[in-house]
């Protein structure tokens, strides 16, 4: 059916890929658990835009450029590994900030967060962080390949209905996260201490994620 063999493989692993962890779905829990349902949608938004950039870049032969010029991966991986690296540590100061309104104003009912602490613009960064992950643009291929026939009178066709498919799949888990995101925030807000951990953890596990795409190879 349109030039896509195993559908239902495909699902599968699909469904299973989009639940892994990784920067842009705790980017995504972390602003809807702050700012809102609102601001999670604008961050699911980034994302859905972010891949489906990725997913077209892809089709057409940017994973092939990476391989031909490997300088031009470097240089992806050193601007993504910064820039979430750089996203971590706003992350760890925020938590730091949490936890002094914990001393400095301890009858505080809601934690209210600085404008120093708000992350500016959910769609730009949520944007960012996807496009800034080089090793995406190969995963996309490496993934859809397997489900494309090689007879198909239009791949192109093919990766579309696949990429169609996986951000549908996407925007359903996305959504569950911004509103489990919402339904934290309520719990946080009385939990300052626990608030200022959860932070500080995210925050860590941006720096590893940095770290994890410095490292990375083709």
């Amino acid at each position: 059916m349109l030039g896509i063999v195993h559908l239902s493989t495909f699902i599968v692993g699909a469904i299973l890929i989009v639940l892994l962890p990784g920067p842009n779905s705790l980017y995504l829990l972390a602003i809807a658990s702050k700012e809102g349902i609102r601001a999670g949608y604008a961050a699911a938004l980034g994302i859905i835009t972010g891949d489906s950039i990725l997913i077209l870049a892809t089709v057409l032969g940017a994973a092939s450029i990476l391989h031909t010029y490997p300088f031009t991966f470097v240089a992806l991986k050193v601007v993504g590994a910064s820039y979430l690296g750089y996203l971590g540590i706003k992350l760890l100061i925020a938590s730091v900030h949490t936890w002094q309104k914990i001393h400095t104003d301890p009858d505080v009912n809601t934690v209210k967060m600085s404008k120093n602490d708000k992350m500016q613009s959910p769609f730009r960064t949520a944007l960012t962080i996807s496009l800034l992950n080089p090793k995406a643009i190969l995963f996309f291929l490496s993934f859809f390949v397997q489900f494309v026939d090689e007879k198909a009178s239009s791949p192109a066709l093919s990766f579309l209905v696949l990429a169609i498919i996986v951000q549908m799949i996407s925007f359903s888990y996305l959504s569950t996260l911004i509103f489990s995101g919402r339904k934290l925030a309520g719990y946080f807000s009385s939990h300052y201490r626990l608030s200022s951990v959860a932070i500080f953890s995210v925050g860590c596990l941006f720096l590893a994620f940095g770290l994890k795409l410095a490292m990375s190879s083709i």
